[in-house]
């Protein structure tokens, strides 16, 4: 938690409530103000209709909702979350994201998932950055919207290659089988929480999974979806 008088992560001034973490003007400054398309989150003509390349070819995912672009403030925020060990930032981060869904909620008018998954890391990864930051992101959202959730739901099964230095191709031939589903899914409405969604691979091959063993739709919730 931030110290008392709770100050905000981005402009550092005082916040009325200090578990928030991000102060009003920033929380606007920092949400998404250009049209996405509802189910693979890229700019679109219209915020609610399928754009015209899920139309041709859709993700394996019904919905994916974000905070915004992967660019400041939230691109610095998210830096200092993962790799300065500020893991009280999860809070923060979390309740941006719950803003997000709640307001594409009402929106769309779409059902909220069962159950929430967080994007699992591979065992010494986890060690060496001492905490999942999906992880994080997903216990206060599980707790706020009623969802269940277990950390252990899907696990990675072998270590995989820095995503961000592979092409889309390699990414995805990265990921192959990297995955194992721990808990069943059948009939139930999933959603996958990740930090950063760039190509989509990830989330991409964690929904197939999802929905091989049963579950009934997926959703992808991120705080940034690289436009």
């Amino acid at each position: 938690m931030l110290s008392v008088p709770g100050l905000c992560w981005l402009c550092r001034m005082p916040l009325t409530l200090g578990h928030w973490g991000i102060c009003s003007a920033c929380t606007r400054a920092a949400c998404r103000h250009v049209p996405l398309c509802p189910q693979c989150g890229l700019p679109a003509a219209h915020p609610t209709l399928p754009c015209g390349r899920c139309l041709r070819k859709p993700p394996p995912w019904q919905r994916l909702i974000t905070v915004n672009d992967y660019a400041p403030p939230l691109s610095s925020l998210i830096h200092q979350f993962k790799f300065a060990q500020q893991s009280e930032i999860a809070l923060a981060l979390s309740r941006l994201m719950l803003l997000a869904v709640l307001q594409a909620q009402r929106q769309a008018g779409f059902s909220l998932p069962d159950r929430l998954v967080g994007v699992p890391l591979w065992q010494r990864r986890h060690w060496r950055r001492g905490f999942n930051q999906s992880d994080l992101l997903c216990r206060p959202l599980a707790r706020w919207l009623n969802c269940a959730w277990n950390s252990q739901s899907v696990t990675r099964v072998r270590p995989t290659a820095t995503q961000h230095h592979l092409s889309a191709r390699l990414r995805k031939r990265n990921l192959k089988n990297a995955f194992r589903l721990e808990l069943p899914v059948k009939g139930l409405h999933m959603g996958i929480v990740d930090d950063v969604v760039t190509t989509g691979s990830t989330v991409a091959e964690i929904a197939q999974l999802l929905l091989r063993n049963g579950a009934a739709t997926v959703q992808v919730w991120c705080l940034c979806r690289t436009l």
